[in-house]
């Protein structure tokens, strides 16, 4: 399982492999739809599992925030509370601007062939992908 270079189970190089997990998520979720085929098909390759893992974490962290974030201000624009959904609006963009940053730094550090390991969800993803 400790096989952290060469190739992947579906032939890319195991960096390649690591960083369309993360920048495939810019395009339609493609980058959801990759780590699943990676943790499906690739049991070997510690970076690549590690990455899709996160990945989808993070994906899904972003999923969560946006619709919590949406709900609860959609709720106070909706009763006319011009500051408060203003506020929150200024608050999911600050957070939104925090997953995209992480998403793009783990991209980088994917590339590079580095186990980077975010807050919270990079313990996960790194008990998961053994």
């Amino acid at each position: 399982m400790q096989n952290m270079n060469g190739k992947t189970a579906l032939g890319l190089d195991a960096n390649v492999g690591a960083l369309i997990c993360y920048l495939g998520n810019l395009i339609c979720a493609l980058g959801l739809i990759y780590s699943i085929i990676v943790l499906v098909t690739d049991k070997t390759n510690k970076l690549t599992r590690f990455h899709a893992f996160q990945s989808i974490l993070l994906t899904a962290v972003g999923f969560i925030i946006a619709f919590v974030f949406g709900t609860v201000f959609g709720v106070a624009a909706a009763a006319n509370s011009g500051i408060l959904s203003s506020l929150g609006g200024l608050l999911y963009m600050i957070v939104a601007l925090a997953v995209f940053v992480g998403m793009v730094y783990s991209a980088i550090k994917a590339y590079q062939g580095e186990i980077f390991k975010l807050p919270v969800i990079g313990d996960l993803a790194d008990k998961w992908s053994n």
